[in-house]
């Protein structure tokens, strides 16, 4: 055995038998995992493979992201659109990789809560964890809109949009149910991956054989602060879902493979978001709608949204899923519930499925600003859990595991980053926060916000 650095209680643990690195130094053991070796208990959940988690992230994030980016180049322009979005990528893969090694140097860590109790103590903590289950049901809520949206064009809109909501709400519960993501959602993300791409396809084909005639592309666009900021969240936002590193790193049977499937995501994201950003806009031009499959003919539409829809479903289940497991593991991680078919477990798991479920319909539905909600949720956490924090993780570690402010002073380039990364994440929170709110006033103010539990389209 050899001595670990046990970094949640700041001491040496000789009792467990370390398994990863930290710039060459060993940090962490096998023994603090979430999940410890579970292969000879009921529930297993460290079942996942990096290709797996690959896919899973690349469910979870190119969904929303993908059809709100040629907007935004509408917006900006093709040349400043695309640079942002490979900048973004590239940022997003770094901070990415940061907190997958901030992860293996603390095994115990499940979500951001986790991570909140090791740089702030108890408060981080309940803010951080407040702030993951937020966003994922918030998320779910999202995808439910993107639904009611899909089924919509499907049926042309024969039915209350509430009852589309409804209707993809019941199978997104019941995907979310089993406790271990290897039962189901990691290989329905392979369908729902394949699904998004082909949807995708099929949307830039219909553009360019539909091309809107007398369009505008321009390079570049002027506009003002308010303008431009609001159309960048959709690139900022679209990388959103790096929180979701966390509890998947938990369930993987070789934990330092993660690396692999960021590399895998970050690459993936990247080039597909900026190959239909500018296809979709160069034939569509600046009335390009968001979603931009809604720009298309309406045979194309129908099309590109029927088959978007198993992504849509598993992406929504993956999130209700994951608000879900943070809270039961929250109260049961130290618990036989967590890894035994009992009653108990049982009943908790499925009142914490349906609740999240619930109160994602609710939102989408009996909110009519929930989308600019979806918004603030992503400016006040998705800024800091994708961008922001990973600064303050790599500083912490630094710190405490090779040598204090001596450490950091000899890093001073990736000091610097680190330091420009929090500055980064607070930017875009407060930016977003401002841009957003702006955009709820303007709604109210033109009469575009329509009233909760209706059948039109929330703002």
């Amino acid at each position: 055995m050899k001595q670990v650095f046990h970094s949640s209680v700041g001491q040496l643990d000789p009792s467990y038998e370390a398994t990863a690195e930290y710039d060459g130094t060993i940090v962490h053991d096998a023994g603090a995992e979430v999940f410890g070796d579970d292969k000879n208990h009921q529930i297993r959940y460290r079942t996942l493979t990096w290709p797996l988690v690959a896919v899973l992230m690349i469910t979870e994030i190119v969904t929303y992201g993908t059809l709100s980016l040629p907007s935004a180049l509408a917006a900006v322009g093709i040349v400043p659109g695309v640079i942002l979005i490979a900048f973004l990528g590239i940022f997003a893969l770094y901070t990415s990789l940061v907190l997958i090694q901030f992860k293996l140097n603390h095994p115990d860590v499940h979500n951001m809560g986790d991570a909140g109790m090791i740089l702030f103590g108890p408060i981080g903590r309940e803010v951080l964890s407040f702030g993951t289950v937020l966003f994922a049901v918030f998320a779910v809520g999202g995808q439910l809109l993107a639904a009611q949206i899909a089924l919509g064009a499907l049926s042309d809109n024969k039915l209350c949009l509430m009852w589309y909501t409804g209707i993809f709400a019941i199978p997104t519960l019941l995907l979310s149910l089993p406790r271990t993501l290897n039962f189901g959602l990691s290989w329905m993300s392979v369908l729902a991956v394949i699904s998004i791409l082909i949807s995708c396809v099929v949307a830039m084909a219909g553009a360019g054989k539909n091309p809107t005639p007398d369009r505008t592309v321009q390079v570049s666009v002027g506009s003002n602060f308010y303008t431009a900021f609001i159309s960048i969240t959709s690139p900022v936002f679209a990388y959103a879902g790096h929180f979701m590193f966390f509890p998947l790193v938990s369930e993987m049977r070789r934990p330092r493979d993660a690396r692999k499937s960021a590399w895998a995501l970050g690459l993936f994201s990247t080039l597909f978001y900026i190959l239909f950003a500018v296809v979709m806009y160069v034939y569509i031009g600046d009335k390009v709608a968001s979603p931009a499959f809604s720009s298309l003919p309406v045979k194309w539409q129908k099309a590109a949204y029927g088959l978007a829809i198993p992504n849509l479903l598993v992406a929504g289940a993956l999130y209700n899923h994951t608000a879900a497991k943070i809270i039961f593991i929250r109260f049961f991680r130290d618990s036989h519930h967590l890894h035994s078919h009992t009653k108990t477990g049982w009943f908790w798991w499925t009142v914490l499925v349906v609740l999240a479920n619930g109160a994602a319909f609710v939102l989408a539905t009996g909110v009519p600003i929930f989308s600019y909600l979806i918004g603030i949720a992503a400016a006040l956490f998705a800024s800091w859990y994708t961008y922001g924090l990973a600064g303050a993780f790599w500083i912490h570690d630094t710190y405490v595991f090779k040598g204090g402010m001596r450490a950091l002073r000899h890093r001073p380039l990736m000091f610097v980053i680190n330091i420009l990364t929090l500055l980064a994440g607070a930017f875009i929170c407060v930016a977003g926060l401002y841009a957003i709110i702006k955009s709820i006033v303007v709604a109210y103010g033109t009469n575009l916000v329509g009233k909760p539990f209706s059948c039109g389209v929330a703002a």
